[in-house]
């Protein structure tokens, strides 16, 4: 477990925890991130610093921003990581993670964007910052109360769920 002092990184890359409606075009894009004001409410007091890396939907995401991910966690002087990600590719993310070794990295998004009021946006972000203070070094993804090893999970759409992969 962490000693209280030790510092989070929290990286944003978009998805729809970030999404903003936009009436004008009848549209949802992703727009400025709210992690610091939900960090706030959440009354968090460990050391946490937010980085944002991109600003997409994660079906928009390719290689180069993959890679920038990559080079982002790697070059990252704190060994706890979370990393806000879309649901739609977030195993493909943390699957170009895997050769990072001696951090705990934790992808997490929602599946209802965090300026909504009935958002699962502050719960998984709770459990992803508890995931990266007690978790084996390693990538793991936190959705609906749960927390899964990032290579034995994928996204279920219809159920709209993560569940385990199956073996």
């Amino acid at each position: 477990m962490l000693s209280p002092e030790t510092p989070i990184l929290l990286l944003t890359t978009g998805g729809t925890i970030d999404k903003i409606y936009f009436d004008a075009l009848s549209d949802y894009q992703v727009g400025e991130t709210v992690m610091a004001k939900l960090l706030e409410i959440g009354r968090v007091t460990r050391p946490f610093r937010i980085e944002e890396v991109t600003r997409k939907d994660s079906l928009e995401l390719d290689d180069a921003d993959r890679a920038l991910i990559y080079a982002r966690v790697a070059a990252a002087s704190e060994k706890h990581i979370v990393i806000t990600h879309g649901t739609d590719t977030m195993t493909h993310t943390a699957a170009q993670l895997a050769g990072i070794e001696g951090k705990t990295i934790v992808l997490m998004g929602a599946l209802a964007p965090a300026r909504f009021g009935e958002s699962d946006a502050s719960f998984n972000l709770g459990m992803a910052f508890a995931t990266a203070q007690v978790a084996e070094p390693g990538i793991y993804i936190t959705m609906s109360g749960s927390v899964f090893r990032a290579d034995r999970v994928v996204k279920d759409r219809e159920k709209g769920a993560f569940v385990p992969k199956a073996e």
